[in-house]
C-alpha cells in the first residue's frame, strides 16, 4: 500500500531543534488601536471553552490534507486527519500524543515542544515569555506573529483572525529552515459540549479503540 508522507508534522506541531540565526527584528511602535486589538485577542482566546472545526492544511511545497480538530481550552485538543492519512494527534494533561494508525506506533513529547500549545494557555498573554514579532490589520483580518521570548531561533506562528466579529480563521506556522505550514478552518462551531473521552489517551480503554479502529 502507497502512504502520503506525514505533512509538516514536525513543523506544525513538534518544535524543530533550534539553528543559529540573526535576532528576530524588534517590532515597530504599535499605536493605542493596535494594542487594543492585541488585547482583544487575548480576550478572543481566554473566553473560548471549546472550538470544533474543519481544517486544511497545505504545506509549503503544495501537498494538501484535512481532517477534522476539536480544541478545548485550556490544555486539550485533537487533529483527526482524514484517510489516507492516518495520523492522530491529541494535546492533553501536558502532554502530545501523536498515533500512525497504519504503523500502529504512538510517540508522546511534552506539550510545551509544539507551537500550537499557545491556543492552550490559560491565560494567554502576548507579552512576558511570547514576544509578538508582527502585527497587521487589513481587509477586516488581524495578523499576529508569535515566538518565544530569547527562542525565536525554534520558528515563529502566525495567528489570522476575523476582526468583526472576532474570530479564528487560520494560523502558519514558520519553521527555523524557514518553511512554512498553512492550516485553515472552515464550519467552526464554538461552546459545544465534547465527550472527554475524544481526549483521554492514556486511558487504556483508548488504547482499546484504536486497535479495533485498525
Amino acid at each position: 500500500m502507497n502512504r502520503r508522507p506525514l505533512l509538516a508534522l514536525p513543523a506544525l506541531f513538534l518544535a524543530a531543534p533550534a539553528m543559529a540565526q540573526a535576532p528576530a527584528r524588534p517590532l515597530p511602535a504599535l499605536s493605542e488601536a493596535d494594542r487594543a486589538a492585541l488585547g482583544r485577542i487575548e480576550a478572543y482566546f481566554n473566553g473560548m471553552t471549546t472550538l470544533r472545526a474543519r481544517f486544511l492544511q497545505i504545506a509549503q511545497g503544495g501537498a494538501a490534507a484535512e481532517g477534522t480538530a476539536w480544541i478545548w481550552r485550556p490544555g486539550r485538543m485533537r487533529f483527526e486527519y482524514d484517510p489516507p492519512e492516518p495520523t492522530l494527534l491529541i494535546a492533553a494533561d501536558g502532554q502530545f500524543f501523536h498515533y500512525d494508525r497504519q504503523l500502529r506506533q504512538p510517540t508522546i513529547v511534552p506539550l510545551s515542544s509544539t507551537p500550537l500549545s499557545l491556543l492552550l494557555r490559560n491565560p494567554l498573554r502576548l507579552s512576558g515569555d511570547l514576544t509578538v514579532s508582527g502585527f497587521e490589520r487589513a481587509g477586516g483580518l488581524l495578523r499576529v506573529t508569535v515566538h518565544r521570548t530569547n527562542q525565536a531561533a525554534e520558528g515563529q506562528i502566525q495567528l489570522i483572525l476575523e476582526e468583526q466579529p472576532m474570530a479564528l480563521r487560520q494560523w502558519v506556522v514558520l519553521d527555523p529552515q524557514g518553511r512554512s505550514t498553512r492550516v485553515t478552518l472552515t464550519q467552526v462551531q464554538t461552546g459545544e459540549r465534547f465527550d472527554p473521552f475524544l481526549f483521554a489517551f492514556n486511558d487504556p480503554r483508548f488504547r482499546e479503540e484504536l486497535e479495533q479502529q485498525r
